[in-house]
């Protein structure tokens, strides 16, 4: 499943993006200096959150996964046919990448392909939880696959559009009705150099 996804905006394009939903987009924490990279589990990266008392999305930097039972890192998490009621974030990302076995037999790592949205822009979403050992972390919701995915893996990251944020962010969307495959030609895909 998704174990990397790639980043390229930066704080000021954000902000952009939720004033365009109208939406007041705020850093509690500071105007984080993100630089266009790929994050890889246990790192950390912007995500936003919602603070429903006060009606504003913030952007904090926090941790991709928290430690599941045995010790694995909790980084995706199914959501077919559950209800998230609390907890919802946004993983900003502008890429997500999958791996499949090399079409040279003989190369040894496999082929890394990344998935980028061919109509706009998306984000990921997600859950964040609280443990001792991390603090607060999130992790990245998957659904189905695609049919620009299927070809290349047995699940995808649950996409959502700026016109979905609000709702889903502030709880008013259900999950079992916002989240699900990405439709057809939606995602270009190409072979990571």
């Amino acid at each position: 499943m998704c174990n990397l996804y790639r980043i390229e905006k930066n704080p000021d394009a954000i902000r952009r993006l939720f004033a365009d939903i109208q939406v007041t987009l705020e850093f509690p924490e500071g105007i984080p200096n993100l630089q266009p990279r790929d994050v890889r589990i246990t790192e950390t990266a912007p995500i936003v959150k919602y603070d429903a008392e006060r009606r504003v999305a913030q952007l904090v930097e926090r941790r991709w996964s928290w430690p599941g039972s045995g010790g694995k890192p909790v980084f995706n998490m199914r959501s077919d046919g559950r209800e998230f009621g609390r907890d919802r974030c946004l993983v900003i990302a502008d890429g997500f990448y999958e791996y499949t076995a090399p079409k040279d037999p003989s190369q040894k790592r496999k082929d890394c392909w990344l998935f980028r949205p061919t109509g706009g822009e998306v984000a990921i979403a997600g859950l964040v939880r609280t443990t001792p050992d991390v603090g607060e972390a999130f992790t990245l919701l998957t659904v189905p696959p695609g049919p620009d995915i299927e070809p290349y893996h047995h699940r995808g990251v649950a996409l959502l559009k700026p016109a979905q944020w609000r709702a889903w962010l502030d709880h008013s969307a259900k999950c079992v009705e916002t989240l699900g495959p990405s439709v057809a030609g939606s995602l270009d895909v190409s072979l990571k150099a």
